[in-house]
């Protein structure tokens, strides 16, 4: 399996997995695919460096999943906060993938100008939440029925992570 930063050329592949659980899962709360066609423009907001990366993993010439570091909200004070998020492509979890994302997507953001790494888990998901603690995540906060999708409520949970020049100095 090849890690790497994702090229334009990816882009359908990567959109391809993120539809998939848009369409059949809870996991995200995006309810209507994102057509090909804007892929580009959605994943625009990612680079080869600084602190918005999107790695991807090939295997067998194929993308079988990716993570990625996204701006954590607008306002200027929260530049130095990422939001991560990692999909595999349905068939190929359960195989050390998200980990194999995760570790150089985080060491990587380790050299950018980023004190904390935030992820929103839709409960349940039990394989998400291993995978977060085993990268360092822990949870602080969890939100009851706080989106609505299936025609059911969703509970999510926040996990957080200290990241880079400042890891380890939380308060």
């Amino acid at each position: 399996m090849l890690i790497r930063p994702a090229r334009p050329q990816d882009f359908e592949s990567v959109l391809a997995i993120y539809n998939h659980y848009v369409e059949h899962s809870h996991v995200t709360f995006d309810v209507e695919p994102t057509p090909p066609e804007q892929a580009e423009a959605k994943l625009s907001v990612f680079a080869d460096s600084g602190p918005h990366r999107l790695l991807v993993a090939e295997a067998d010439g194929a993308v079988v999943g990716y993570a990625c570091s996204m701006p954590f909200r607008p306002k200027p004070a929260y530049s130095t906060s990422v939001e991560t998020g990692v999909y595999i492509r349905p068939g190929h979890t359960g195989r050390g993938i998200g980990n194999g994302l995760y570790t150089p997507l985080l060491k990587a953001l380790e050299k950018e100008d980023v004190h904390r790494a935030y992820a929103v888990i839709v409960l349940p998901n039990p394989a998400s939440l291993r995978l977060h603690e085993h990268c360092g995540f822990r949870q602080v906060a969890t939100l009851q029925e706080v989106g609505r999708k299936f025609g059911k409520y969703w509970d999510i949970t926040w996990y957080e992570r200290s990241v880079g020049r400042t890891q380890g100095q939380d308060r």
